[in-house]
């Protein structure tokens, strides 16, 4: 027998949703059903960015979250291969004023197997998942049906795959060749962007996208992430028809699906 004090509200648990970008810092709490109990706060991402120490991405995210309500569990999306709350891999972090600059090899050793979900579970005392920024961002936004790609468009390039609403284990397409023996993230990174004008980058992320139609052979692609705005959907052609762009909301409000089902590496 239960007695009213046992009884949960049905809009908790709170989540405390964080998106880790190379441009800025977000968060915000979220009920039950995904709605923000209190505004984003945003801070922007400095350079450099160890882990830990005077200046690092722990304090910021301190300082950041003190802005908002308390939660009962925290989710966060980094920009970096993720297993397991563990970052294998951070490249806007390594380096020494932002993705474009040289890499630093203090910085790489400190990032190197970072336990982040630990740190931010003993920042906040509470229990936390971590996940790559595109995939927390994938389960906002998918169908659930069939062979669905995220991919994000913002400091860098990221992807994300699903397969009937399961996340599979995480690709880092963005540090492959794509073209001109540059990587996604370099051709359609946001420095890039800025370079060449949007014209000249739409037509590199319509290519982009038909190299993932030929990889995966989707049923649906979604484009998030800060310049997802930018991207002209009708530029693609029939492929086109199965591409939807997404509201960069998504990289916080998919914070609480971290913590429904199982998803893999998280």
């Amino acid at each position: 027998m239960t007695t009213g004090n046992d009884v949960r509200p049905p809009d908790q648990p709170h989540t405390l949703a964080i998106d880790i970008g190379g441009t800025g810092l977000k968060a915000s709490v979220l009920d039950a059903s995904g709605t923000m109990v209190a505004p984003r706060v945003r801070i922007a991402t400095t350079y450099p960015l160890p882990p830990t120490g005077d200046g690092s991405l722990l304090t910021k995210l301190g300082r950041l979250v003190a802005k908002l309500p308390p939660a009962d569990r925290v989710s966060a999306g980094f920009p970096g291969m993720v297993r397991n709350g563990v970052v294998l891999s951070a490249p806007h972090f390594v380096t020494k004023g932002g993705p474009g600059t040289d890499v630093d090899p203090a910085l790489q050793a400190a990032w190197n197997c970072f336990d982040l979900a630990g740190g931010l579970r003993t920042m906040t005392g509470k229990p936390t998942r971590v996940a790559n920024d595109a995939d927390v961002q994938g389960l906002a936004v998918v169908a659930g049906k069939g062979l669905e790609v995220v991919v994000t468009l913002g400091t860098g390039f990221g992807t994300a795959v699903f397969l009937d609403g399961d996340l599979m284990p995480h690709l880092e397409i963005a540090h492959q060749p794509f073209r001109k023996g540059e990587t996604y993230n370099d051709q359609l990174g946001e420095r890039t962007r800025k370079e060449i004008g949007d014209e000249r980058w739409n037509r590199r992320v319509g290519k982009a996208v038909l190299n993932l139609d030929g990889i995966f052979f989707f049923d649906h692609l979604f484009v998030g992430g800060g310049n997802a705005r930018r991207v002209d959907v009708a530029g693609l052609g029939d492929v086109g028809r199965r591409v939807t762009v997404v509201d960069n909301a998504a990289g916080i409000l998919g914070g609480i699906k971290l913590w429904e089902g199982h998803h893999l590496g998280v």
